[in-house]
């Protein structure tokens, strides 16, 4: 394990102003973003809408790193570049999604799962280090209602979380940590806040047993918010005060920087949050971004699949990567996002 080339990795990850692309939906996942546009599912289009984003220039100045996918990782932009170099180049640094999905976890309660991946991983992470890939990351998705979540669900998405990133670090990969508790529930931010805590501490405990460097990590977690069905919605000022207060109980100050996953969010609320918690100070450890449909939902409308349509998706791409880029550090405003 090089210890200093990953903290150098991870705090290039989150450096000030920037954060990063979630650009590893999987075939499927992509398809549904595809269908509301009307565009078919095939390898080109899924190539060609990659290169817009990563093509566009002057993303490099919002975007400190890029989540592919597996097949992704293995493509080339329109130049004959391969994406892993073609983002290098720009000073982007390429990352890959090692997991292979969330599955019912036996025994558990209704809707809980456990992410699978472990198998082979050690030399995926070999193949994917040799191909461009300086990160990972891997998602455990822990639910809310129903007698949800179980401690056998926490317990054994934080062990494979921790198993995940100790052979990301084997590998000199640094691993995106990403424990995801969902707002699909009626639960009120309180609830969220109780279980966001609890996946929290289990994951470090984990991860100090695994030995994991926590200067060579980065943690990928949800805000703390009231669930979409719960009748009470939480304000952005109580969402930011809740999340923070969360983090500095349970996220070590070695690790050096948080990248908040959208998750389910309007694009807006994301910025809004992300910026609120800027505002209020933060942290020891730099607030930043890794949103997927968030950054990408207005450039692929925009492009809606057209070649004559790239340039329009670029612009809207880098204009909310933009807006982002100033939540990191606290500068957003609603008026910003309105002018546009």
């Amino acid at each position: 394990m090089n210890e200093k080339l990953l903290n150098e990795t991870a705090r290039g990850m989150v450096a000030q102003g920037r954060g990063i692309l979630a650009a590893d939906e999987s075939t499927g996942t992509i398809e549904k973003r595809f269908k509301s546009i009307g565009v078919e599912n095939t390898e080109e289009h899924r190539r060609a809408y990659r290169d817009m984003l990563f093509s566009a220039k002057g993303g490099e100045e919002y975007i400190s790193g890029v989540i592919l996918y597996e097949e992704t990782l293995f493509q080339k932009g329109a130049d004959g570049t391969p994406f892993p170099q073609l983002l290098a180049k720009k000073g982007i640094i390429p990352g890959i999604k090692v997991d292979k999905g969330a599955k019912a976890l036996p025994g558990g309660a209704k809707d809980e799962t456990v992410t699978e991946g472990l198998d082979g991983l050690r030399d995926r992470l070999a193949k994917y280090r040799e191909a461009g890939a300086r990160f990972a990351k891997w998602r455990a998705v822990i639910t809310i209602g129903g007698g949800a979540p179980s401690y056998d669900a926490i317990h054994t998405n934080a062990h494979a979380l921790a198993r995940y990133a100790a052979l990301c670090q084997e590998a000199d990969i640094v691993p995106i940590v990403e424990p995801e508790v969902l707002m699909d529930g009626d639960n009120t931010l309180e609830v969220c806040d109780q279980v966001t805590g609890w996946i929290l501490q289990e994951t470090f405990s984990q991860l100090y047993y695994q030995k994991v460097l926590l200067e060579g990590m980065i943690l990928k977690p949800n805000m703390v918010i009231s669930g979409k069905k719960c009748p009470t919605q939480a304000d952005r000022k109580a969402v930011a005060a809740a999340t923070l207060r969360t983090l500095k109980r349970h996220v070590p100050a070695a690790v050096p920087g948080i990248a908040f996953l959208s998750g389910g969010q309007s694009d807006e609320d994301a910025t809004a949050h992300l910026d609120e918690m800027n505002k209020l100070g933060g942290g020891p450890w730099t607030l930043s971004f890794s949103y997927g449909r968030a950054l990408q939902a207005a450039a692929l409308k925009a492009w809606g699949g057209r070649k004559e349509n790239v340039a329009a998706g670029q612009r809207a791409f880098l204009h909310v990567a933009k807006m982002n880029g100033l939540a990191a550090v606290g500068r957003w405003e609603q008026k910003l996002e309105k002018a546009a």
